[in-house]
């Protein structure tokens, strides 16, 4: 599977050591002197005891997380009450409680405008019910009506339509350069259609277009974050899509914002809440065709694949399939990228998480074959999977190939998600350390990211 770093990455020690500066060694040697002031003065301040608590699951005795609770300040029955690593603190909640009307929509629009830059790399804060509540709420509403704003000047749908116009700009810069170089002007524009929500005045109809377009963008700033590596700023982002897309009456924009959060826990090894998800998805749309209906059924089967339910999977990739050979013309702009290398690339990684490597080889040979040389990043990705088949399959000669194309495109694209993939290929190439090629890819993977 090729995510075996994902817990690494949602770790909350690894929050607890990049708000503090702290590297593996100077953590250890914190808990060791903390554990001399609870009377246990033999401690050793080993760093490969803490690589081991973030990177393989190992639970810290009861003495060293009573010395580094107390280091952060933390109540130690919050130990009981919040096992590790849950009682490790991870930063500010990610707020869900708005309600499900034009003013929560607003307000919530306000917040993440304010908040959402400022969230540090690599958490995922709504876990578990909260994300699968979320869902169920967006399946049992239906918009309401939307009073207009009399505060201040006229927007027309001239004004709505030109912002609309920029977002096809924004998606190819993404396409090309990576979420991170892209993230504040997405963010930027939402602030603007934010601020017109707030102040401006508008006919219903109107406001309803403005909150479609406050939703496209903020889903759209999800996803950015999510490629570089800003996961609770996703989160915050996407709730704020949910509330917007609800508000304007659009339940496919809000289907496919599901969608992205299915995949962003599919990234980060909790598969149960990503098949709710993608669930909620589809539910939420019913029997729709076209890419958006392929790319929600797709979202399912990898969900399924994540967790190894292959029958499940297999339906839901047979379902993907008649939607995608229904294409329609009227599918939204944003279901553009979804093509047929995507498709392909897509069936490809279910079979990896599958762990049906020859099948996976092929799908994503296909796809390489397809995917437009525009899309730099999506290029990048895929051939970083199929490299790392080829050398679980023991062509290391052929992943190395596959490596060398790719590595023009990592360093063109800033994206975090490719970076992780970068460090789970390397860690394949180290175990053939002997093979001159594979050193020398290592090395240059380790530059490029």
């Amino acid at each position: 599977m090729l995510t075996d770093n994902a817990h690494a990455c949602t770790h909350p020690l690894a929050f607890v050591r990049a708000q503090r500066g702290w590297s593996y060694q100077r953590l250890a040697r914190v808990v060791a002197r903390r554990a001399r002031d609870l009377g246990v003065a033999n401690m050793a301040a080993e760093r490969q005891k803490v690589w081991r608590w973030e990177h393989r699951g190992v639970v810290p005795d009861r003495v060293s997380q009573l010395a580094l609770a107390a280091e952060l300040g933390v109540p130690n029955d919050r130990l009981e009450s919040h096992p590790w690593p849950a009682w490790l603190p991870t930063g500010d909640a990610v707020r869900t409680e708005y309600p499900w009307t034009a003013g929560g929509s607003v307000t919530s629009l306000m917040d993440v405008v304010e908040d959402a830059l400022s969230d540090r790399r690599g958490f995922l804060t709504i876990t578990g019910v909260g994300a699968t509540e979320l869902a169920t709420q967006w399946l049992g509403l239906e918009p309401g009506m939307l009073a207009a704003a009399l505060a201040g000047g006229r927007v027309d749908d001239q004004i709505v339509n030109r912002i609309e116009h920029n977002i096809p700009g924004l998606r190819v810069m993404d396409e090309r350069l990576g979420g991170e170089s892209v993230r504040r002007l997405v963010d930027a524009e939402l602030g603007v259609v934010a601020d017109l929500l707030v102040r401006g005045s508008y006919t219903e109809v109107v406001g309803r277009h403005l909150h479609t377009v406050a939703a496209e963008l903020a889903r759209f700033a999800g996803w950015v974050s999510f490629d570089a590596g800003f996961h609770t700023a996703a989160q915050r982002y996407w709730i704020t899509a949910l509330h917007a897309a609800h508000t304007g009456g659009d339940r496919m924009l809000g289907a496919n914002v599901l969608k992205n959060m299915s995949l962003q826990c599919v990234d980060f090894a909790r598969p149960r809440e990503a098949v709710d998800l993608a669930e909620a998805a589809v539910a939420s749309l019913g029997p729709v065709t076209g890419r958006v209906g392929a790319m929600l059924h797709m979202r399912r089967a990898r969900a399924h694949a994540a967790i190894g339910e292959s029958t499940a999977c297999a339906e839901a990739l047979a379902r993907s399939e008649e939607a995608m050979d229904e294409a329609r013309p009227e599918d939204p702009a944003w279901a553009d990228y979804f093509d047929e290398g995507e498709y392909q690339a897509q069936i490809g990684s279910c079979f990896i998480d599958l762990g049906h490597l020859i099948q996976a080889d092929r799908w994503l040979e296909r796809s390489l074959a397809v995917l437009p040389a525009a899309r730099a990043r999506d290029r990048a990705t895929y051939l970083l999977r199929r490299a790392a088949v080829q050398i679980d399959l023991g062509n290391v000669d052929q992943g190395c190939a596959l490596t060398r194309q790719a590595l023009p495109m990592l360093e063109a694209t800033r994206s975090k998600r490719n970076a992780r993939r970068a460090d789970e290929l390397r860690r394949r190439l180290r175990r053939h350390s002997t093979d001159p090629d594979a050193r020398e890819l290592d090395q240059a993977l380790a530059r490029s990211s």
